[in-house]
């Protein structure tokens, strides 16, 4: 498989990826305008194998609950696409919130000691329990056309997956402003605006503007996504380069 890969990252031209995935974005853009349910669906589908197979193309390391969420979230695209019950419904928004939490360890993981003194850590607070407070109205608003009840508690468990990443991820990129947790933390806020988009065009008030708004914030968040990936494996070669240097040095 390695030398199968190895042999069309050859053959392939560098520009090859983002030629497939900007031509991806137009016919997904086309496809939500024109209202063509079908190729909304195909298209949905593709954008999490076309970057996974680059990144394998390219030699990036993924972590294994980064590669656990991009497993989750593109059953998650397959299984919502076949809406012939509720069932279905149910399973694509379950294979959702295991990929939310899979990020949330993920990032709760690479914390290792925090440093935010007390006023920090009220701002903090106060911005979760705005966020929970007006995601606690939105639940309140939508949960009435929600005809399903297990699709109703999915949807909560989502909700406050989704405000336990952002404000983990907050708190990560406030600990250690890096650039990786600016741009998890960015990746995130796209993922959550996307679904609070999805819900509210499925369930509520159906807008062809909504859709697009959030068929281009996850798809950025995917971009996003792979430039956290990008910027992990420069720090892991960055310390894998200093640890070399000083072991040499020790000779």
């Amino acid at each position: 498989m390695i030398m199968i890969l190895n042999q069309w990252k050859n053959k392939l031209p560098s520009n090859t990826f983002w030629c497939v995935l900007f031509t991806l974005i137009c016919i997904n853009i086309f496809a939500v305008i024109s209202g063509n349910n079908l190729l909304q669906q195909i298209t949905k589908t593709l954008f999490i194998p076309i970057i996974f197979t680059y990144l394998l193309l390219i030699g990036k390391q993924i972590k294994t609950w980064i590669l656990a969420f991009l497993l989750f979230s593109f059953t998650g695209d397959v299984t919502s696409n076949i809406t012939a019950s509720f069932m279905l419904l149910n399973i694509s928004s379950f294979f959702y919130c295991l990929s939310y939490l899979s990020l949330i360890v993920a990032v709760a993981t690479g914390i290792k000691k925090l440093k935010l003194d007390k006023v920090i850590r009220v701002y903090l607070i106060s911005v979760f329990l705005i966020n929970a407070i007006l995601l606690y109205i939105l639940f309140d608003l939508i949960k009435y056309y929600i005809p399903d009840s297990i699709e109703v508690t999915l949807f909560a468990v989502k909700s406050i997956a989704l405000i336990t990443l952002a404000f983990i991820s907050f708190v990560d990129y406030l600990n250690s402003e890096t650039k990786g947790s600016i741009l998890f933390l960015i990746m995130v806020l796209c993922f959550a605006f996307s679904d609070v988009l999805h819900y509210i065009s499925v369930y509520y008030l159906y807008n062809w503007s909504f859709v697009l708004l959030d068929r281009v914030l996850h798809i950025v968040g995917l971009l996003f996504l792979f430039n956290y990936i990008n910027e992990r494996n420069k720090t892991t070669s960055d310390i894998e380069i200093k640890a070399k240097a000083f072991l040499n040095s020790l000779h």
